[in-house]
């Protein structure tokens, strides 16, 4: 045992390293596994691979989307990179124009899809978000060595994270989430390395831009992080009357801001004028919606990022407090630590601000400072712990506490969204009838057809039919030369009346039987016979 101590303590460096790479390798495995459990597709993620390669933003914009027979080729086009689109480029950046987001995330997507041309497959999303999550993973261990001093915490920081649903479900969900995340991690690695420096680098400040102009092209909320640490920067250097380093630094951000606005100036139209900025804004009109959906995101952030664990946290650290209060009349908890504050306030009001106007309660907006919240409350613990115990029996509790995270979710039925387990099945069904031709009586009120796209590029004959050219003339004419011997499936989205369009086809179609097979997000799914 002395021998092992004294070679861990020679080689400190090199066992910690070891240790990370194993950590981390093991739990890549562990997203390769659930990256094959992965059974479908949201149409975030289907418009993640279009917005990268094809020539418009959306498949229903093409002129023969409507009321035309196509095989599945038809659809996996909207999907992939053909042979003649691999060195075109143009849609990364022209789409990303017509829609809402920058375009970094979807240049990295393109290139990890130009290994799989002509063909669609969702490991080049999942394999992209994994190599982020390994950095991800590397810059969770520094910043955490340099909060908690301690390379044995830090570790156990990377090994919590890497282990929470929220971490597992951003690796597996094709959108730019996780490349947020890493990029929130590097800036605020970057400001925390360089917080009590007396002057700042040249070389540093060029690092910091280029991260701070890759977030930027990246998601439009790692601005609303990035402000915050350039507020505490500047209230850092006023109050020490630091003119050099106020003069470095607001350089540094104007020309970032500069060169970033240069190679997409799209940005500035799309936060102050586009549908989902004015929408934003819109949303803090509503106070008691505000706090409904704070109050909501605060169970999502229980639910995901500590695996259902928070309030149990919550519950034990007032129980040390009152513990402490009680045998000693005080407690005296302080957080001095800078570096600390530097990240948890625009930690705190990033998840705040996406709590009151993001236009949707869900995990996706907040994914990006999982991590960072991660790292926050088990440094809030540590130091809590540490004032009423031992640092043993600190690790102890810690350890207690990691350990119920991994078996909660199944205790308490918690699962990832994003495999999107309930469609497994009809996935399934999809592709042992894959030859069955197919109808979706289409309500173009309600378009949310990327929701069941997937579905279509496995089909090798669909029809989609405008609700408004829907008659029996019209049904019998389209199923004139089709062969219905293996029965039809049937697809009808929301805001229609399904029974009637069933009545119609049965009668006109000569067939006997319809069954329901499965609700979607945006449709129902039957089986006609």
């Amino acid at each position: 045992m002395e021998k092992l101590k004294g070679f861990i303590k020679k080689n400190q460096t090199t066992v910690f390293i070891t240790l990370l790479v194993v950590i981390i390798l093991l739990q890549v495995a562990l997203r390769i596994q659930y990256g094959f459990d992965k059974a479908y597709l949201h149409m975030d993620e289907a418009y993640s691979y279009g917005l990268m390669n094809y020539n418009k933003i959306d498949i229903m914009n093409n002129e023969d989307f409507y009321n035309t027979w196509h095989e599945n080729k038809y659809y996996k086009d909207y999907l992939s990179i053909s042979s003649e689109e691999a060195g075109d480029f143009t849609p990364v950046y022209e789409n990303q124009k017509n829609d809402v987001h920058p375009p970094f995330y979807y240049l990295l997507l393109r290139i990890a899809s130009s290994f799989t041309i002509d063909s669609f497959s969702k490991w080049t999303g999942i394999i992209l978000n994994i190599f982020i999550f390994v950095l991800t993973s590397i810059f969770i261990y520094l910043i955490a060595n340099r909060l908690f001093r301690n390379k044995i915490y830090a570790l156990f920081i990377v090994l919590v994270n890497g282990f929470t649903l929220a971490s597992i479900d951003t690796t597996v969900f094709i959108r730019m989430y996780a490349l947020n995340a890493l990029n929130l991690l590097i800036v605020s690695y970057l400001h925390i390395k360089n917080f009590d420096e007396k002057v700042l680098k040249i070389k540093d400040l060029i690092i910091m831009s280029v991260a701070i102009i890759i977030g930027s092209l990246t998601h439009y909320y790692y601005l609303v992080f990035l402000f915050m640490l350039f507020v505490i920067y500047m209230i850092k250097f006023i109050k020490e009357k630091n003119t050099n380093n106020i003069l470095r630094y607001l350089s540094m951000m104007v020309i970032s801001a500069i060169i970033s606005l240069a190679i997409f100036p799209y940005s500035f139209v799309h936060m102050f004028m586009g549908y989902r900025g004015t929408g934003a804004i819109s949303n803090l009109s509503n106070t008691e919606q505000m706090w409904n959906s704070f109050r909501q995101y605060l169970d999502i952030l229980n639910n995901n990022a500590f695996n259902g664990v928070l309030k149990f946290v919550g519950i034990i650290a007032i129980l040390v407090i009152l513990y402490k209060i009680l045998k000693n009349k005080k407690l005296i908890i302080t957080f001095e630590n800078k570096e600390f504050w530097l990240m948890c306030i625009p930690t705190i009001i990033y998840f705040t601000i996406v709590a009151f106007v993001s236009p949707y309660q869900e995990l996706r907006y907040i994914m990006p400072v999982c991590p960072l919240i991660v790292i926050s409350v088990f440094y809030l613990l540590k130091v809590l712990f540490e004032k009423v115990f031992s640092r043993k029996h600190t690790y102890l509790i810690l350890s207690i506490i990691l350990i119920v995270m991994l078996l909660l979710p199944e205790a308490i039925d918690i699962n990832f969204y994003y495999l999107y387990k309930d469609k497994k099945e009809i996935v399934t069904r999809i592709e042992e009838n894959h030859n069955t031709p197919c109808l979706y009586v289409f309500n173009t009120n309600q378009n949310r057809f990327l929701d069941d796209l997937y579905l279509f590029t496995i089909l090798e004959q669909s029809y989609i039919m405008d609700v408004t050219k829907f008659d029996e003339v019209t049904v019998n004419e389209v199923f004139t030369n089709i062969n219905l011997g293996n029965g039809l499936i049937v697809i009808i989205n929301e805001g229609i009346e399904h029974e009637t369009y069933l009545n119609t086809l049965l009668e006109v179609l000569n067939l006997k039987d319809c069954k329901h097979i499965q609700r979607m997000n945006a449709c129902d799914i039957y089986e006609l016979k």
